[in-house]
This record gives structure tokens, C-alpha cells and sequence, in this order.
């Protein structure tokens, strides 16, 4: 089976423009693709996950990846799914959210001489002039067809500034530009960019006279339509800094059943035969398989020992061993208790991330799903001292299935 069969079969593409030269291209080597990144934060998250086993796919057939950050259209923000206008970034903020991604980048992409490329879209739309743009570009777009562009449609009635406006624009500016420099031939993008990869392939054939391509990857939703990679604490991020391996691995190991089976075929890098015979599971086998799924793919982002560590610590604690050498960890210091050595339950877990706010801490507490050091805590008022987290720390469990420790650091 070639890529493009193997990329059908696992479910990963939505819309291609032109099926048959795509598949040409990919299956023989000779697409040098793209797909863009806004640096919108300073971590991918789980959303960027797809692209980035798409890119380390094709790389793996021979096709050459470009990573594009988005230095100079995150200047603008992409309306794309948005109801709201999106804050405006520094340059610096940008700069330093770009350096953070070619970092988690590299472990999914071979960078280097002939082998994929990271390019930022600021190096060349900073310098372009106005009135330039405007005579060169501007006159191949049409204004009725961009308003009926669903990325915009949704946006008409809150209102769209004309700074978004310019979004399309900017992102077929950036294929226009790299067909012409790099010869980069294809644009690979989520379902919900087509419009805007329209506009660059009508560009280059405005311009030019040329053929490109664009194929949109299918949006990663669970069974209920919801976008995947967020959790009520918010993004699912590959940094370990922002989540841990632990709850990295813990977020993949509590999919739903309907879900874990179209996750692993479209997320792993499994043989797709040992998937298929993987369609037939029910029951305890569907834990088997989110034992897997979560493996495999904090393998991936973390690296294998990581990964290994996370299972360990999960198995134990479910099984209730109780391990807690790998479990997420928040280290608080002396100024976190009182002068009596004392820290209340409300504060503790707002500290190890565990609520958002002292009032969503009380309800956890009041509706029974916090458990400290293996007792229930009922009690808004509880408080623990110094000693309850020293030495191994206290063990948190929010719900049935987090797990957190909170340990004094000596000082």
C-alpha cells in the first residue's frame, strides 16, 4: 500500500483538489508540501497533532515537509472557527512563541540539508509594500467570493475587521511566494482552512499559470462532534512544562470507547493490519486499547522512556499501588501556608492546578470528588499542614481519575 492509500485508509483526508496529481506526487516522492502554523502560544497543543503525523508521514515516503510559523500573518490572526477577534501579539511574544515550536517540531520532523524546512512568512510579508500588494495580489480576489467563504460567513454577523479580512490574502501570498522560491507544489491544511488554500492555488494560476494543490486533513472530533485536545483545565499541550507527560498520556488513556479505535488508526504509526483486526474489540479489550493508543502516542511527543514512566505510574495507581515517583507533581514553598503552617483545601488545589478558581475548588469539594492522602474531604474549611506535605508529599484525587501530589520543598 502506498502513502496516499494508507493516508485514505487510516481516515486523514478530507478534500483534495485534484486527486489523481496528488496522489501522483505523494506516492513517487515529489510533493514539497507545507502546512502553516500561527503562533498563537508558546506550545503546540493537540490540535497541531494531526499535521504534524501527516508531515512525519510523508517525510517518511520520500516527500519533502515545510514547517511554515506564521510570524507575520500571527500579526493578524486567522478568523478561521473564531466568533471573536483575536488579541493582537508583540514581535517578541511571536519570536519567542516560533523559537518554542521548531523545539517540539524536531521530534517529529528530520530538519536540514535537502530534508524538510522551517520557514517564518515574516521574512518576506513585513517588507511587502501596500500599493504593491494591492495592484499585484489584491486584483485576483475576488471580495464576493471571499464573503462567501465559510471562515468568514461565521464572522459577518459579530462583525469582521478588515484586518482579518486580509487573513486570505496573507496565507495565499505565503504559497504564491514559496511555489516560486522553495517549489513548493502542495498545501496541506485543517478542514476548516480550504477556503483559504483555494485562494492560493487560484493565485499561482492567475499569476503564473501553474498548477499547485491543497488537501485538508480531517478534523480530529470525538463522537459528539466536539473538537479533540481540550480538557476543563483547558489545551492538551506537548510541553511537558504546560502537561506532563503524565496527564498527557492520562488525557489519551480516558477517550471514550466509541473514540479509541478511530484515534489509533488515525493518530499511531501502527501497521494498519494490526489496527484492523483491533475493529472487532469490545469490552475490557477497548482499555487495552487506550493503554495503547496513550503509549504510543506520549512515545511519540515524550519519548519512549517517558512514556514507559507515565504507564507505570497510571497502572500503579489504578491498580492502587499507589506509585507516585512519576506522577504530576507541584512543589509549594513555605509562604504558600499560613504563619500556623496551615493551607486550606480550597487553596491547595487552586496551587496544583487542579480548579481554576477558589469557587470551582469548592464545588469539587462539595459534590464529594477530592480525596487527599486517601481520605474523602468533605470539608471546604480542611486544612493540612507543613508535615502532610513533606518528605514523599500529599497524593491529591480529583475525581476517579487524576491524580496530582503536592510537596514541600526544603529549603
Amino acid at each position: 500500500m502506498q502513502i496516499y492509500e494508507e493516508l485514505k485508509a487510516r481516515g486523514l483526508i478530507a478534500q483534495v483538489t485534484d486527486e489523481e496529481e496528488i496522489r501522483e506526487l505523494v506516492n513517487n516522492g515529489k510533493a514539497t508540501f507545507y502546512i502553516g502554523f500561527d503562533p498563537t502560544a508558546d506550545s503546540l497543543h493537540v490540535g497541531h497533532f494531526m499535521a504534524l503525523c501527516l508531515m512525519k508521514r510523508l517525510q517518511m515516503a520520500g516527500n519533502r515537509p515545510i514547517a511554515l510559523i506564521g510570524g507575520g500573518t500571527g500579526y493578524i490572526g486567522d478568523p478561521s472557527g473564531r466568533t471573536d477577534m483575536r488579541s493582537m501579539m508583540t514581535p517578541e511574544t511571536i519570536q519567542h512563541n516560533c523559537d518554542c515550536f521548531k523545539k517540539q517540531m524536531e521530534r517529529f520532523i528530520e530538519f536540514g540539508e535537502g530534508k524538510a524546512l522551517m520557514l517564518n512568512n515574516a521574512d518576506w510579508l513585513l517588507k511587502l509594500n501596500y500599493i504593491e500588494l494591492l495592484r499585484e495580489v489584491g486584483a485576483c480576489f475576488s471580495v464576493n467570493n471571499m464573503l462567501r467563504a465559510e471562515c468568514y460567513k461565521q464572522r459577518m454577523e459579530k462583525g469582521l475587521s478588515f484586518l482579518e479580512f486580509n487573513y486570505m490574502i496573507m496565507q495565499s501570498y505565503d504559497f504564491y511566494h514559496m511555489f516560486q522560491t522553495v517549489g513548493c507544489n502542495m498545501q496541506f491544511g485543517g478542514d476548516d482552512q480550504w477556503s483559504n488554500m483555494l485562494g492560493g492555488t487560484e493565485l499561482i494560476r492567475k499569476k503564473l499559470g501553474k498548477d499547485a494543490y491543497a488537501m485538508t486533513i480531517t478534523l480530529l472530533l470525538n463522537s459528539e462532534g466536539k473538537k479533540m485536545g481540550k480538557t476543563a483545565s483547558g489545551a492538551v499541550w506537548l510541553d511537558p512544562n504546560k502537561t506532563s507527560p503524565y496527564d498527557f498520556y492520562q488525557y489519551w488513556r480516558n477517550v471514550g470507547d466509541a473514540d479509541v479505535l478511530k484515534c489509533i488508526r488515525m493518530l499511531t504509526f501502527l501497521p494498519l493490519e494490526q489496527i484492523d483486526e483491533m475493529d472487532t474489540w469490545q469490552g475490557s479489550q477497548l482499555n487495552t486499547a487506550k493503554e495503547i493508543l496513550a503509549f504510543e502516542l506520549t512515545k511519540l511527543v515524550h519519548g519512549e522512556e517517558e512514556a514507559a514512566k507515565a504507564q507505570e505510574a497510571a497502572r500503579a495507581l489504578f491498580g492502587g499501588g499507589g506509585d507516585s515517583a512519576n506522577m504530576p507533581c507541584t512543589k509549594l514553598c513555605r509562604e504558600d501556608f499560613t504563619a500556623e503552617g496551615e493551607i486550606d483545601i480550597l487553596t491547595l488545589l487552586v496551587k496544583c492546578g487542579l480548579a481554576a478558581s477558589k469557587g470551582e475548588a469548592r464545588r469539587l469539594v462539595q459534590q464529594g470528588g477530592v480525596t487527599v492522602c486517601g481520605q474523602k474531604v468533605a470539608d471546604i474549611e480542611a486544612r493540612f499542614s507543613c508535615k502532610d506535605c513533606c518528605g514523599e508529599g500529599a497524593v491529591i484525587k480529583k475525581g476517579k481519575k487524576v491524580y496530582h501530589k503536592a510537596v514541600l520543598e526544603e529549603q
